[in-house]
């Protein structure tokens, strides 16, 4: 008898136990986005059929989404009991996590509306509902609009306070930032006459009030009043950042500019760290959204540096150049771009700053070429065709193609071709009428046109795209290779052969690879002969040439060319150039200088999109000698995990975590010349060899283990 009761718990506990499995919810969807803008309050969605995106989830490997419900409602009590008045989509049986167009009847211009969802998985089941997110509408409109976050203000208390006599006080916030001064004190009477000193640069003997160049220094004299005084202290308004190009900012953000030392001359109270703060001004910016740590300190540090300035540089609302001009550029949208998009899930401000040039294009021949860059970057992180189809007789314009000979090469007389910028850092280029860093970008921007045709269903444009560049590709190896010397000339018929006629073909997919070998020798005795702008297609060359340890050495090199350097200097955002030496009158604030932001990721991280949006993913470190990193890379699906451990020559581990409705192609060093063999997820499997990596192909949702080595 007993042993029957016995039993019978076990039993019962055991159905109960299978019941309640059943019962239980996945993890509910996160990240939602309405026009690929996320948090609690978005606002201003002018598009009549706005379109939803989110992180699915599972706690199994390999898992996809195969169904969702979307709820949206006038009220966030009635959606609180799962009733939607403005629209239920009910059970979608859709993989589609992003991009999902609304599908419910008119919304209305200045309103409020709230949804949530919930989904279905293939392994997990259904989820949870997510939480509930609101979005406002502006005045709903038929016409094409990139929406934007409002501008935000987030005060900073400061680092350190340090009285310097009776009156005198400097205040370190720790970072530069834009924006202005926030001072609450008592005043004994009228009269007082407070001085304040506002200074990107300074130490702790106080602001440098002498900076050089147009790093940035103020004095303000602040009157005060009997009792009281809470004050915002703003810097005069300079009329070169102002001017008819220049970005405004709204006028209740009033004046604003880079600074993080402060000092307070005749202040007439004790001061403490709560009664100021730096106002910073700056777009949207998720800090957790992206993480990076290795085995390298200057490595680490140089990441932070990059990371930071994506924030720090966002307080336009759109892409500029620095405080100097304050005016949006290509080729600085585009490095901007990728980095910002390598630090944070956020698209608006790339695709608003791209749209802006394309009605307001600036003056370098090779910029025009970056627009093409930036639109197809904009499609493979975002998988939206929108500013594509909205763009593309723009963007067909923006390659020169009408410059072409028949030969296929561009000849661009009369146009002011840049090379590198400032004019210094040309490594002696020889200007040619048909000049091979142009030629170059112009044959990556016909590549990219054919993708784009295609993604529009253009199939004819896609073919005659390639055709194109295949022309261009041969007569480039034709007419501007010196076979004696084994690398590219500056131009057709110079003498000279540079850094750039070099790198940008071996970045761009130009290079043969019968010549590979002699290009990336050339590329690498260069050295860092190029400005932080060359940098990008320096460090991505020298990837391509299958060189990672080179860019290890120049990404922590301690050089006055490196980025070290803008640390060193006391910079907390990059430089507009590696030190004032090369640029005089440089900004200390300039995104362009940001690259390792985007290569650590992308290349010694490995991660890159192979589909539009997200859909399949690189991951292949090149790390060189680095032992070990770490690294959360954020994507519109979801934070992507990769951790590698660099045992070389015995064995090389990589970790990678992968959001739901991904796979990933992914490729780890071959150790052992003759191995073919990775270990993934304990089980052995033949891998693809492909210079140097061994490589597997779809790799699931979920934490994986790969390891490649010699003992396997």
């Amino acid at each position: 008898m007993k042993r029957s009761l016995c039993t019978n718990l076990v039993v019962i506990i055991s159905i109960m136990i299978a019941c309640s499995t059943v019962a239980a919810k996945s993890t509910a969807p996160d990240g939602l986005m309405v026009e690929f803008l996320q948090g609690p309050d978005v606002a201003e969605i002018t598009d009549a059929t706005p379109e939803f995106g989110w992180v699915a989830h599972s706690s199994h490997k390999n898992d996809v989404q195969t169904a969702y419900r979307i709820l949206v409602s006038s009220s966030p009590e009635m959606l609180a009991r799962n009733e939607a008045d403005i629209w239920d989509s009910g059970k979608c049986n859709a993989a589609g996590s992003i991009n999902v167009p609304y599908g419910g009847g008119a919304l209305k211009s200045n309103e409020s509306y709230y949804w949530k969802l919930k989904t279905w998985c293939r392994l997990g089941g259904e989820s949870s509902w997510s939480d509930i997110m609101k979005f406002s509408t502006g005045d709903i409109t038929k016409e094409y609009v990139t929406t934007r976050y409002p501008l935000r203000r987030t005060a900073v208390p400061p680092r350190e306070v340090i009285k310097k006599s009776d009156g005198h006080y400097l205040i370190d916030f720790g970072k530069v930032a834009f924006g202005y001064l926030h001072i609450e004190l008592n005043a004994p009477e009228d009269g007082f006459r407070m001085e304040v000193h506002l200074g990107e640069t300074g130490s702790a003997g106080g602001v440098n009030k002498n900076p050089g160049g147009t790093i940035r220094y103020y004095k303000i004299v602040q009157p005060l009043r009997r009792g009281v005084n809470k004050l915002d202290v703003h810097p005069p308004r300079d009329q070169r950042n102002t001017g008819a190009k220049a970005i405004k900012l709204p006028a209740e953000f009033g004046s604003i500019t880079p600074f993080r030392y402060v000092e307070l001359v005749n202040c007439p109270a004790q001061l403490d760290k709560s009664m100021i703060r730096q106002i910073s001004v700056h777009y949207f910016f998720d800090d957790s959204a992206s993480a990076f740590e290795s085995s390298d300190p200057v490595l680490n540090d140089i990441w932070e540096l990059c990371k930071y300035s994506m924030k720090a540089t966002s307080f336009c609302g759109v892409y500029v150049d620095g405080d100097r001009e304050r005016i949006p550029y290509e080729a600085d949208a585009y490095i901007n771009q990728l980095s910002h998009y390598a630090v944070d899930r956020e698209y608006t401000l790339a695709r608003y700053s791209h749209e802006y040039l394309l009605k307001h294009p600036t003056w370098p021949t090779e910029w025009k070429h970056h627009s093409v860059l930036i639109a197809w970057a904009d499609y493979m992180y975002t998988g939206n065709t929108e500013s594509l189809a909205q763009n593309y007789n723009v963007l067909q314009s923006k390659t020169l193609e009408d410059r072409a000979r028949k030969d296929g090469l561009l000849n661009t007389k009369g146009l002011r071709d840049i090379v590198d910028w400032p004019a210094g850092e040309r490594d002696g280029y020889e200007f040619k009428e048909v000049n091979t860093v142009v030629n170059a970008f112009y044959y990556k921007t016909l590549l990219q046109m054919a993708d784009i045709a295609a993604a529009l269903g253009r199939e004819s444009d896609a073919a005659e795209y390639q055709k194109k560049a295949a022309k261009v590709k041969s007569a480039f190896n034709e007419v501007l290779f010196d076979t004696a010397r084994g690398i590219y000339l500056d131009g057709e018929n110079a003498k000279h052969a540079s850094l750039h006629a070099n790198m940008m073909p071996l970045a761009f997919g130009l290079v043969p690879e019968d010549r590979k070998k002699s290009v990336a020798d050339f590329v690498v005795s260069r050295g860092m002969a190029c400005s932080v702008y060359g940098a990008q297609y320096l460090l991505e060359a020298l990837y391509e040439g299958g060189r990672p340890e080179s860019v290890l050495e120049r990404m922590t090199s301690k050089d006055i060319r490196s980025w070290y350097n803008m640390l060193r200097v006391g910079s907390t955002i990059t430089l507009e150039a590696w030190d004032n030496k090369f640029k005089p009158n440089q900004d200390w604030n300039h995104a362009w200088g940001a690259v390792p932001g985007n290569i650590i990721p992308r290349y010694l991280m490995g991660v890159r999109p192979l589909e539009p949006g997200f859909g399949k993913v690189l991951i292949q470190p090149q790390c060189g000698t680095l032992e070990w990193a770490s690294s959360t890379v954020p994507s519109i699906r979801g934070p992507i995990k990769v951790s590698f451990k660099n045992d070389t020559p015995r064995t090389f581990e990589l970790q990678i975590d992968i959001p739901v409705n991904m796979t990933a192609k992914v490729g780890l060093p071959q150790i052992g010349r003759q191995s073919t063999t990775l270990v993934v997820d304990g089980e052995k499997v033949n891998a693809r060899y492909q210079n140097g990596y061994l490589f597997v192909d779809g790799i699931g949702s979920g934490a994986h283990t790969l390891i490649s080595g010699q003992a396997l």
